[in-house]
């Protein structure tokens, strides 16, 4: 054996040896290390809040007319409309928001993070029980809303990484979904569009919404969003606002004849 093979031999041993050894030692302290906890987290301390107002929240009043349901801090509510204490109907870790009545004032839709990622969740307003309508772990939903016959539910849905958010329909029983809207094959750079606030008219067949062409930046110019209406009997959607300062949320009357 060369003195050159020896001497190279010799220097590669003394560099794995001091690597080698100390590799139990990680071992072992992730063996110590207590096991990570799945979602949901326990929670370690609580909160306590006494208050009487709130601002930037999502609301919605009851078919009958006589209780709205609204989210603060992750939570959701319902207080009398004349006027009182709210009752707190959900808790938790989970951060609960955008909550809208079914037609029947039996169940609440509303978006929710509590498996670890949003989805659309519906509450039962006499059980206090809630189910999950979608399972993903990599969406974001916005501002979902019941049909008519309340069979249907009509939300934004979105992605973490680039997918704007436009209209996708589920049942209320699950499923995954149809899109309301089909993007073009190949789109020009800038000329994505995301969609949100949808609204259906009294007999269902059409929906209102908001739409804005690319993605949130800063120093945005106006004019942003726009109300369109989209026909679920034909597929066609139609500009229906074009106003300077953007129009956002479209709200129907119960009567079908004005949109605020």
């Amino acid at each position: 054996m060369s003195s050159r093979f020896t001497s190279r031999l010799a220097l590669l041993c003394a560099l794995l040896l001091p690597l080698a050894a100390p590799s139990a030692q990680p071992t072992a302290a992730r063996a110590a290390r207590p096991a990570d906890k799945p979602l949901p987290l326990e929670a370690a301390r609580q909160f306590r809040l006494d208050t009487r107002e709130g601002t930037w929240l999502s609301l919605d009043v009851s078919p009958d007319g006589q209780s709205i349901v609204f989210d603060m801090l992750g939570d959701l509510y319902l207080i009398p409309f004349a006027g009182g204490d709210a009752t707190r109907l959900t808790s938790g870790m989970a951060f609960d928001a955008q909550p809208r009545f079914s037609p029947d004032g039996k169940q609440v839709v509303f978006v929710s993070d509590r498996e670890g990622a949003d989805n659309i969740h519906l509450l039962d307003l006499a059980t206090r029980e809630v189910t999950a309508v979608t399972r993903g772990k990599t969406s974001v939903y916005l501002s979902p809303e019941f049909s008519p016959d309340g069979q249907y539910i009509v939300a934004s849905k979105g992605a973490f990484r680039g997918a704007l958010p436009t209209l996708w329909m589920y049942h209320v029983k699950g499923g995954n979904g149809i899109a309301l809207y089909a993007p073009p094959a190949n789109p020009a750079p800038g000329t994505a569009v995301q969609q949100a606030g949808a609204a259906f008219s009294a007999d269902g067949r059409f929906v209102w919404y908001t739409q804005r062409t690319g993605a949130w930046h800063y120093n945005a110019q106006f004019p942003q969003y726009q109300v369109w209406m989209y026909n679920r009997e034909t597929g066609e959607r139609e500009q229906q606002s074009s106003r300077y300062g953007s129009a956002v949320r479209p709200t129907l009357s119960p009567d079908g004849k004005w949109l605020v």
